[in-house]
């Protein structure tokens, strides 16, 4: 099997789609699909479902996980050779949810290491684990569980998560809010998959209610924009209130011991960890969130 084989295989599987695939390919869809047709010839079965929209099939994803991890380790080794042969320490790749919160230790970092390039990327934290096996990003940052095996993690906040409102909003002025209160007002919320709409609907769900969605947007951080432009309330963390990018709105305590959110980076036990990825690594786990600098190492 050819490499430039396997890479167009996981661009087809991870779009599911092969016009899309070879455009971003930039080949010739008759080529691309004899190139699918060839490995699963070689591999004595289909690897995708053909009826309709062309889908993985089980053993699509077994061969698609095998391929991730093998061409993760090339690349792994071609990065340690080139960090050993310049005796420099090259890039790091940080996957996250969003970058809202890491803007403080990633500023740090940057200066303390101008030589070292950063490649951010922005992941939903179901596919994290998979990318951090295939060594395609060295670290992750997840605001919520990531269940996969062979990860290393360390939590780096636990946060209460409170109520965004506009500053002329009736339950502006609250102390406190319950979810029952919540259930009729509009909300600006995140896609599903993202960690504040699966706690929104948790909360809601636990109280057999579901929120009314009025603002659904890709960007989290513009969430707390809208909501002070009036649009709705919407679930905002702690840390939010302590950005410079914070816009005018008023922060009110949910009243419910499960409205948190613990911030957590993950990283592969299985693959070698550059020296770019170390160091990022400590600058990230110990960062002291409180007052926006570095602390003791832990």
């Amino acid at each position: 099997m050819e490499l430039n084989s396997l890479r167009q295989f996981l661009v087809v599987a991870r779009l599911e789609h092969l016009s899309g695939a070879a455009e971003e390919l930039r080949v010739a869809q008759p080529s691309l699909s004899r190139t699918i047709a060839r490995l699963e010839s070689e591999l004595g079965t289909p690897l995708f479902e053909r009826s309709g929209r062309l889908r993985l099939n089980d053993a699509g994803r077994l061969f698609r996980d095998h391929v991730e991890r093998s061409l993760g380790e090339l690349d792994a080794g071609r990065r340690a050779v080139a960090e050993a042969v310049s005796e420099g320490v090259g890039t790091v790749r940080l996957a996250s949810e969003t970058f809202l919160t890491l803007t403080g230790p990633l500023a740090a970092f940057k200066r303390a290491h101008p030589t070292i390039e950063i490649e951010l990327r922005w992941m939903a934290a179901e596919d994290m684990g998979r990318h951090l096996r295939a060594q395609d990003v060295d670290l992750c940052v997840a605001s919520q569980p990531i269940s996969a095996e062979g990860l290393e993690a360390v939590q780096l906040l636990d946060e209460p998560v409170g109520l965004g409102t506009p500053v002329d909003h009736p339950l502006s002025g609250r102390t406190s809010v319950s979810i029952d209160e919540l259930v009729d007002l509009p909300f600006v919320s995140a896609r599903k998959g993202h960690w504040q709409r699966r706690l929104l609907d948790r909360l809601f769900a636990a109280r057999d209610h579901t929120p009314k969605i009025v603002c659904e947007v890709d960007e989290p951080s513009a969430i707390a924009a809208l909501i002070s432009a009036g649009l709705g309330v919407g679930l905002v963390p702690a840390f939010a209130r302590m950005s410079p990018a914070r816009v005018a709105g008023v922060w009110v305590p949910v009243d419910n011991p499960d409205c948190r959110r613990a911030v957590t980076l993950y990283w592969g036990t299985g693959g070698h960890l550059s020296t770019a990825a170390r160091l990022m690594r400590a600058t990230i786990a110990n960062w002291n969130w409180i007052t926006g600098e570095p602390q003791e190492k832990r």
